[in-house]
């Protein structure tokens, strides 16, 4: 039977490409996810006899949560749900589902690299068939619906046992629950050389990597300590928790201090890697080498061609407009396309739908490729063992063989996170209304040769996003960036990137070498003023 229950709007924000983030209570209130479905459901044509993906990245709850989707998608008339097992799902492996079978879309239950446990934060998002997030256009149509919900629909029938994989009925929605791990891992054995990774890690080649307690830990496992023979016990923190261990889920240099150190001691694997809360993001430190996400990309857009699924070459490469340019040196040199987008995967998936690029990355450790339309945390760690096999170097080998070939663009982030809003909200408003005066501005020998407010003009749909990111950009190359992230649930997070282009010497610490752009980005925007902090919350 399905039940019609009557509603209140729920509008309080937006849903933008990583969706809906609230605080679990927010989530926990009555109708409150429901309202949210139900406004999403509306917001897609022609749902009927249609297939959906869904899944999670196993926080405090994800199981509540998908019995309610599982219901409310019954009443919608969807005929088929693919569900992960035990409700797991990461979220690059709910794109290949959605696009190996050609789902209409997917939910995804996440709030990514954002703590868990009952005072954590909860997420949902819809991806769309081609496996990306869902663009503006469907966010628009389902904010508009949240704000006019008086009612939605759900099944009246039993949980569905998400721990048994196969197939069951829910009130006429065949639900079939699979294994998480085996179409990712099927998908990375056609893009790369397990074999070649394997008789690397029989030589005595060693990784440690730190699931967090997060959705990576069955792939990880699955995939590196079986189908790839690394030793039992190279996966750490492997099991998927609701509140993540208590760990932040996050792969940086704050949240993973322990894994750093351990790859800056004596006793230090070859290679450090972590992923985040939902699969996306990576982390990667080599013996003694730490690679900066957009070092990160570009050294692997300039060995893609290393693996077997992208021998061909890569067409181009897509950064979001914060990260390093690295990338683009790689792209001039090789004559391949370069984009710089705004901060979000489905400005990538318009490029990667095209064609037009096949690696795109962001500076907040996100990469990806056109494997699926999502970054993939696990996929850099794969691609990097690729090319560490066939190029038997060690990471910090590598990473100075592209700086002597390509420099070094010198690039850090600091993120001021959890600030009050509106002062937040007052420098960057400052800033934006000052632009005409920054420009041509002096300080000792920098001069800013531009100063704006960074918009994207999209080569595919014509669309454009405007209000981006202030830039200052000085005439000797270097940049400063200021952008407010909208990935927490609590206040802003204001990040600060500081970028410096050197073709000759590259052992500088990067925080001496920027040094000078750092105090130019206080005295502009005042951020000690605005933040009421002396010091950055991270620094990557």
């Amino acid at each position: 039977m399905i039940l019609t229950v009557a509603t209140t709007p729920i509008a309080d924000q937006k849903p933008g490409t990583s969706g809906l983030r609230k605080k679990v209570q927010v989530f926990q209130q009555a109708h409150y996810l429901a309202n949210f479905v139900q406004a999403t459901f509306d917001a897609l044509e022609s749902k009927t006899g249609q297939t959906l993906v869904l899944g999670g990245d196993g926080r405090y709850f994800n199981r509540e949560a998908i019995q309610i989707v599982l219901k409310m998608a019954a009443a919608a008339g969807f005929a088929r749900v693919l569900v992960g097992q035990g409700g797991i799902l990461s979220t690059p492996a709910a794109s290949n589902l959605i696009r190996q079978n050609k789902a209409m879309g997917g939910i995804v239950l996440s709030a990514s690299h954002n703590p868990g446990g009952p005072d954590g934060d909860f997420g949902i998002k819809y991806n769309v068939g081609n496996g990306g997030p869902a663009p503006e256009k469907v966010t628009d149509a389902i904010f508009a619906n949240t704000k006019t919900i008086r009612r939605y629909f759900i099944a009246d029938a039993p949980d569905v046992n998400l721990d048994a994989v196969g197939t069951s009925d829910l009130a006429g929605l065949k639900v079939e629950v699979l294994n998480p791990v085996a179409a990712y891992e099927a998908l990375m054995r056609q893009l790369f050389d397990f074999d070649a990774i394997k008789a690397l890690f029989a030589g005595g080649f060693t990784i440690r990597f730190d699931a967090m307690s997060a959705v990576t830990g069955p792939y990880a496992k699955a995939i590196l300590e079986g189908a790839l023979g690394a030793r039992q016990g190279s996966v750490v923190h492997g099991q998927p928790l609701p509140d993540f261990g208590g760990h932040h889920p996050d792969p940086n240099l704050v949240h993973c201090a322990d894994l750093y150190a351990l790859a800056m001691s004596p006793e230090a694997p070859d290679l450090c890697a972590a992923s985040d809360g939902d699969g996306d993001r990576n982390l990667i430190i080599g013996r003694g080498q730490f690679v900066t996400p957009s070092d990160s990309l570009a050294i692997l857009a300039a060995n893609a061609h290393l693996a077997p699924g992208y021998k061909a070459g890569i067409t181009g490469i897509a950064r979001s407009m914060p990260t390093s340019a690295a990338a683009d040196r790689v792209a001039h040199k090789r004559g391949i396309n370069i984009f710089e987008t705004p901060t979000g995967w489905k400005y990538f998936g318009n490029l990667l739908d095209a064609n037009l690029v096949t690696l795109c990355g962001e500076e907040s450790a996100g990469t990806g490729s056109n494997h699926v339309r999502e970054k993939d945390g696990l996929w850099a760690v794969l691609l990097w063992l690729n090319i560490l096999a066939v190029r038997k170097q060690s990471v910090q080998q590598i990473v100075a063989a592209h700086w002597a070939e390509f420099g070094r663009n010198y690039y850090t982030r600091h993120d001021y996170e959890e600030v009050a809003s509106a002062p937040a909200h007052e420098l960057i408003d400052r800033l934006r209304d000052n632009l005409a005066n920054l420009k041509g501005r002096k300080f000792g020998m920098q001069e800013i040769a531009e100063a704006d407010d960074f918009a994207y003009h999209d080569t595919v749909d014509g669309s454009i996003s405007r209000h981006q990111g202030i830039r200052l950009l000085f005439k000797d190359g270097a940049r400063i960036v200021f952008r407010l992230s909208g990935t927490g649930t609590s206040g802003a997070t204001l990040r600060l990137y500081l970028e410096r282009y050197d073709a000759k010497n590259f052992g500088l610490d990067a925080q001496i070498a920027v040094a000078d752009l750092i105090a130019i980005a206080e005295e502009v925007a005042m951020i000690r003023h605005y933040t009421s902090r002396d010091q950055p919350s991270v620094i990557t």
